[in-house]
Formats: structure tokens, sequence, C-alpha cells
């Protein structure tokens, strides 16, 4: 009867039918439009613990099979949960008091130092090298596409979101380059053949760090794009560019001034930098427990007030930030899809329960981006003022010249 009544007060779009443990059937409808879902509860343990901790149950009990969607989907169900759960909404007041309690403890939750970072980074990168393969593009971008007119393919849209990244970088084959968490190399590989720069990668995690080593071997490019198994913090050499793609999500609140004052340090006189990071839109807040739990250990999504004061304390100039709305559900919508053609792929590599996970966390953040106040931020930043040109329109003339580029 405690979950009729928060389900009741929680739905305002759509409708949920619930079929509870005792058999018992009830539906909750809002007066708003919305998704139409039937879910079935297994056992009243799941009841009571889904009313407590929403955030992490309802995805342990997807994973489990004690909760079952009947009509719809995961992203169904998630969708209709976000909707009404919108960031711009208010909170119940069970949401309020876990939403405290969980910021009160993420200086522990996100305390990142050199070891435990690898450790964070190894749970989730260093899973079967197959894996990756069944669901991203063919150049292993694990982060935000950048869809023009939102009717690309992943592969166009993950080409785009390169060649936008080099357009802010203002590049030249003279140039030393490092790429702060560089994943499967791509990017970096991407950098060098499109300007000629001199590139260095460096990555956490073994798996990727070996995968862009062969990569940039193939390519007889190894002499100019090498790729470092080493912390971040370890770097010494000075760099006319440095970029961050989906790496920032890693670093914690507390290590913030850490992460640029290295990249002050890193950075040449005349040097241009570019952070892109997932964000949130309802400032400082705290990780989804469910998603710490089980996907990203240490992980956290920064509001743009978290990130600004602290490059104007190490004295950085902030020469462009741009919000990508959207993008990223487009992405994540089309790793889904791949990732549920090629499911019976990924359960000889694992088991059933590895797929709900992962179809709960695909279809999660999807949902996340949508509605949920998440998005993305690119921030591009300088020791000098007139590091970059004045006017934006460089990175559209730099993006038509390329656009028939290799990627």
């Amino acid at each position: 009867m405690i979950l009729d009544r928060f389900l009741r007060h929680l739905i305002r779009h759509g409708t949920l039918a619930v079929t509870f443990a005792s058999g018992r059937q009830a539906t909750f409808s809002g007066s708003e439009p919305g998704p139409e879902i039937a879910i079935k509860i297994a056992d009243r343990a799941t009841e009571r613990r889904l009313f407590m901790n929403p955030d992490l149950i309802l995805g342990e009990a997807f994973m489990d099979g004690t909760i079952t969607v009947e009509n719809g989907d995961i992203y169904d169900l998630l969708e209709l949960c976000l909707m009404n759960l919108s960031w711009d909404l208010p909170d119940h007041w069970i949401q309020r008091l876990q939403g405290r309690l969980r910021r009160w403890g993420r200086g522990i939750a996100q305390y990142n130092p050199i070891g435990k970072a690898q450790q964070n980074v190894a749970h989730h990168y260093d899973l079967s090298d197959t894996l990756y393969d069944l669901f991203l593009d063919n150049d292993r971008q694990y982060s935000c596409a950048y869809y023009s007119t939102g009717n690309e393919s992943l592969e166009q849209a993950q080409d785009a979101k390169k060649r936008h990244i080099a357009a802010k970088l203002l590049l030249a084959p003279e140039h030393k380059v490092l790429d702060i968490g560089s994943g499967w190399g791509g990017l970096g590989l991407y950098l060098a053949e499109i300007s000629g720069a001199d590139v260095t990668g460096v990555t956490l995690s073994v798996e990727q760090h070996k995968v862009s080593q062969e990569r940039a071997k193939e390519q007889g490019v190894a002499e100019r794009v090498r790729f470092k198994l080493q912390d971040y913090r370890h770097e010494e050499n000075t760099y006319d560019r440095i970029v961050s793609v989906g790496m920032f999500e890693h670093v914690g609140v507390g290590h913030y001034d850490e992460f640029f004052l290295k990249i002050k340090d890193l950075l040449a006189d005349d040097g241009v930098a570019l952070l892109h990071t997932i964000g949130r839109a309802d400032g400082p807040g705290a990780t989804n427990p469910w998603l710490a739990k089980y996907i990203f250990p240490g992980g956290y999504t920064p509001a743009l007030s978290e990130i600004v004061p602290v490059i104007e304390r190490v004295g950085l100039y902030i020469t462009d930030i741009e919000v990508l709305r959207l993008h990223y559900a487009s992405t994540l919508r089309d790793w889904r899809r791949r990732f549920n053609t090629n499911r019976d792929k990924v359960r000889e590599i694992y088991d059933e329960r590895f797929c709900r996970m992962w179809d709960f966390y695909l279809a999660g953040c999807e949902a996340a981006f949508r509605y949920g106040g998440q998005l993305n931020f690119q921030i591009q930043l300088a020791r000098k003022q007139d590091a970059v040109p004045l006017t934006r329109d460089y990175i559209q003339e730099w993006e038509a010249q390329h656009m028939a580029a290799p990627s």
C-alpha cells in the first residue's frame, strides 16, 4: 500500500499497470500523455526494497528478473519513470532525502587517487574486447557522437564528432598533441592523420592500450602516434594541444583542481585545450547509485557551475563553451539497438544477467539524456586570450574543408 501511494503521487504522465506479488493488479494513470507500460513484481521483498531505494533497486530487480516488463521494454519503463521524475519537476520527499545523503557522501565515492582510478577504469573498460565491437561504431568511439541533422548513421555521427573536435583544436603539422583518456586510439589516430601532428595518448585501461598500440603499428604511424598506459598526472611533457573526451566523468569533484592545474602545467603558452564531458543541467548532485555500483564506480557527471570556478581559480581562459543537447540520447539509442541485435553473442561471452544489466544501462542513460537533464559540454581552454580566433567562423570553415577527410 505504501508503494501504491508512492506511484499514485509519481505518475503524472502516461500509465503504469502493476501486477504485485500477491497477484493484485493496479493501474496508475497521469493526467498528461505518455507511455503505457505494464510490469510484474515477483515478490514482496522487491516491493519493499523498491519503495525504499528505487534508484538502486529497479535496476537490480530487472537484472535479477524479479521485475519484468510485460507491455513495452525496459527503455519504455525508464522513459515513463524519467518523464515523471524530470529534473525540473519537484522531487518526492524520499528522493530529496536520498539525494542529500548521496551528495554528502560523494567525496568518498569519488575519491580517485592514482591506483584506485585505474581499478575503477578496469571495472568497465577492461571487459571482453569483443563486447565493444558488438555495439560501437567501427572506430570504437565510446562517447557522444555529433548528429548534425539527426538522420546520420552512427558511423557518420562519430566521424562528425571527431571532425568537430579537431576543428576546435586548430591543428597544425608541427603541433604536439596530448589525448587524455585516449580509449582505443581512434581520436588520436584521426587527429594525426587529418593534420600531420604528433600525438600522444594516455589511458588507464590495459585492453584499450593494447588495441590502440596495435592500431598505430598497423597503420604505420607508430613513430608519431603513441599510446601510454599511464595516469595523466604522471605526464611531464609540454603540448601545443590537449584534448580529453569522455574521461573527465571519471576524475571526481575532489580532483578537479588537480586536473585543471595539470592541464595548465602541460599546455604551451600559446596552446589550446578542449574538454568534452557529460554534464548535468540541474546543478551539483550525485551519481545514480545503480550506475555507480555496476557500471562506473567513482564516476560523476558535473554541473557547469562545478567546472567553471575551478578553471577560473587555476588561471586558464575559457575561450568557448558549447552545450550538446540530445546528441548523446541519439548515440545511446544507436548503441542499444546494436547491442540488442547482437544480444545472443553477448550472452555467449557473459550471461543473461549481464545482458539485462547492459540493456538497463544503455536504456537508462538514453532516457536520462532525453528527460533527466543530462547533456554534454565542450569547453575550449587557453593560457592566452588570443590563442584562438575572435569569432567561431573557423570551426565551420574547418569542418566544411575536411568533410570528406578519412576517419
